[in-house]
């Protein structure tokens, strides 16, 4: 599908918007480069290799959220707080990078004559939702330091 990272096949799709690995990149960006040059949206887009209007979306993103600082002028771009003070989990909010529907959608039309049809949800819908809730805890446990490390 695009625009999205599948994770999990078999029926169910495990998606995240591409917003969120492209808000990741920003910030890395936005470390890496802080200090020695001032970043702008052209910057990011340039490395990233999408356009400049989709980062200047996700840039107003991470703004709100309270990740980036954004000023007109020489300062740019830079982060908020400290690489160390922002997990993973706290960029896949800012960017909304899944649906209000969480991470796995579920097929439209089970047949609920059927008997397995029937009671599917009911019989998977609470471990999707512990899979769900184990994926966002590991997402609180990674720093964008942590990513920015490894650069």
């Amino acid at each position: 599908m695009a625009g999205s990272l599948l994770f999990f096949s078999g029926g169910l799709d495990l998606q995240i918007s591409e917003r969120f690995t492209i808000a990741v990149h920003i910030l890395a960006c936005v470390r890496y480069f802080e200090g020695l040059q001032p970043i702008t949206s052209e910057i990011l887009s340039s490395s990233i290799g999408v356009n400049a209007v989709i980062v200047r979306r996700i840039l107003l993103q991470l703004k709100k959220a309270g990740i980036l600082s954004i000023t007109k002028g020489r300062a740019g771009i830079s982060l908020a707080k400290p690489a160390e003070d922002i997990t993973l989990y706290d960029v896949y909010t800012a960017v909304e990078a899944v649906g209000g529907g969480g991470l796995f959608r579920f097929h439209g039309n089970p047949n609920p004559d059927c008997p397995v049809g029937g009671k599917i949800h009911i019989a998977l819908d609470g471990s999707l939702r512990d899979i769900q809730t184990a994926f966002e805890a590991r997402m609180k446990e990674i720093k964008i330091s942590d990513i920015t490390a490894a650069i």
